[in-house]
């Protein structure tokens, strides 16, 4: 955000979580865009891509960064262990 004077702590806090709230809604929304696109037999691929793709940018300001921290990293390895375990399961069950 472009500072027209000096910011104090609190400001900077608010504008955190505003953007965090923003981020929040905008990618669940996708995400129910994605889901409803699912439903009717329509492709979604580039909506999904648009929320991967926000999340990878996020992953690598904080890797600059050097904020992660080992449990933050073995839970986001989990997640993705189990969420290509699932993936794996849904596309074995599926008939062609």
């Amino acid at each position: 955000m472009t500072t027209l004077g000096p910011r104090d702590e609190r400001e900077i806090a608010i504008d955190n979580a505003a953007d965090r709230l923003s981020y929040l809604v905008l990618a669940y929304g996708i995400l129910v865009i994605v889901g409803l696109r699912g439903l009717n037999g329509e492709a979604s691929w580039d909506l999904l891509a648009l929320v991967v793709i926000a999340g990878a940018v996020g992953l690598a300001y904080r890797l600059r960064q050097r904020v992660v921290t080992r449990p933050w990293l073995v839970l986001m390895v989990g997640s993705l262990v189990g969420a290509g375990l699932l993936a794996a399961v849904i596309a074995a069950g599926l008939p062609r």
